[in-house]
């Protein structure tokens, strides 16, 4: 499928709104199990960042899973795959940071078709160099041969490999973070993303790579500065554990926390705030690589803030008046910044961007 065919994320290979059908019901079955537990029931519905058990005297253990996607198949056309362990760790507790819990460790499993020594040292060093930045412990993990189960890949027809976690944090049950406390007036603070993070590589790579072997992805565009499309598609997912512990452990009256991912700023929709949404009037310049995407695959604007972070990876919603001192706390560990918007009354709960001239609801935006 050429670039002048990926018309939307859906024809690239991945329909999100199409899987919430099946996702619904096995949501709605998995439900059934909350009650199973002796202990450590959840206290939070499905559909967070992450979800939190009662571990009692007022404890809570948040918990949540995720993998790197397609990011894969990049690291595997240019046979690195020092930074895959970054992202990992970071689409893990990005997450668990969402309900204000402090990530302390992760587990991971590995799927290998075989014994390959050079790929998991090189897996390691992104998993090492991650948990520093998070400050968490990989106290175990799996690894499991399934040659038959993983699909060879051109060029040279070896097969790939998949990479997922477990990330746990901890977390005052009276400090729980979801949402509630969001109100209007409140503002979003924005926080920038190191590249496209692990979402919508399945559409980049099939607008931006001609082929699937290392040359594919050396084309050095003059917008991208110098660097190679390989090189900017494997840019680590930023960690935002430093920036945002250090608000919590400041005491400041953080009210949500988003971590965006697929469905961009959408992902504000999930937090627990009934009759609020949001405006953006001030967003960060999204990053070349997007307007190269877009021009590339002639994709809308609309279809590209579904789909991609554009330049976005965190936000943090907090009263207007905690905002200089927040922005002072995230910049101090390395962060780029800034308020991008504000909570709305709205109880149609929307997104609304009107310096692109865009309106979202669910999981798709449209023109405004």
């Amino acid at each position: 499928m050429s670039s002048d065919e990926v018309k939307s994320y859906a024809e690239s290979g991945v329909d999100v709104v199409g899987l919430e059908g099946g996702l619904g019901k096995l949501v709605a079955r998995l439900n059934e199990t909350n009650s199973f537990p002796r202990r450590g029931k959840p206290v939070l519905p499905n559909g967070f960042f992450a979800n939190v058990l009662d571990l009692g005297a007022g404890m809570g253990l948040a918990i949540g899973t995720d993998g790197v996607g397609t990011k894969i198949l990049v690291a595997h056309a240019l046979r690195k795959y020092d930074t895959l362990g970054i992202d990992l760790i970071a689409m893990n507790v990005n997450d668990v940071l969402c309900v204000g819990a402090e990530p302390i460790a992760l587990v991971d499993y590995i799927a290998v078709p075989g014994t390959d020594a050079e790929l998991l040292d090189q897996l390691s060093i992104g998993l090492v160099e991650g948990a520093r930045q998070a400050r968490i412990s990989i106290p175990g993990g799996e690894i499991a041969q399934v040659k038959d189960l993983l699909r060879p890949h051109p060029p040279d027809e070896r097969e790939s490999f998949d990479v997922v976690a477990t990330a746990v944090g901890v977390v005052n049950l009276e400090r729980l973070i979801v949402g509630r406390d969001v109100a209007p007036g409140d503002v979003v603070i924005g926080l920038a993303a190191s590249g496209i993070h692990s979402n919508g590589l399945t559409l980049a790579r099939k607008v931006l790579a001609d082929g699937h072997g290392a040359e594919a992805y050396s084309e050095r565009p003059a917008a991208l500065g110098g660097r190679s499309i390989g090189e900017e598609l494997l840019v680590p997912t930023r960690i935002y554990v430093r920036e945002v512990m250090a608000l919590l452990d400041e005491g400041l009256p953080v009210h949500a926390l988003a971590h965006i991912t697929g469905d961009g700023l959408l992902n504000l929709l999930r937090i627990d705030s009934k009759g609020i949404g949001f405006e953006f009037d001030d967003l960060l310049e999204p990053p070349p690589l997007y307007d190269l995407i877009a021009d590339r695959a002639k994709l809308d604007t609309a279809e590209m803030f579904a789909t991609f972070n554009m330049g976005i990876g965190f936000c943090v919603v907090l009263p207007e008046e905690a905002a200089d001192r927040a922005l002072e706390l995230i910049r101090a560990e390395g962060s780029t910044a800034k308020v991008i918007g504000r909570a709305v009354r709205d109880p149609s709960r929307t997104v609304k961007m009107p310096t692109v001239g865009l309106v979202g609801t669910g999981k798709t935006f449209h023109s405004a």
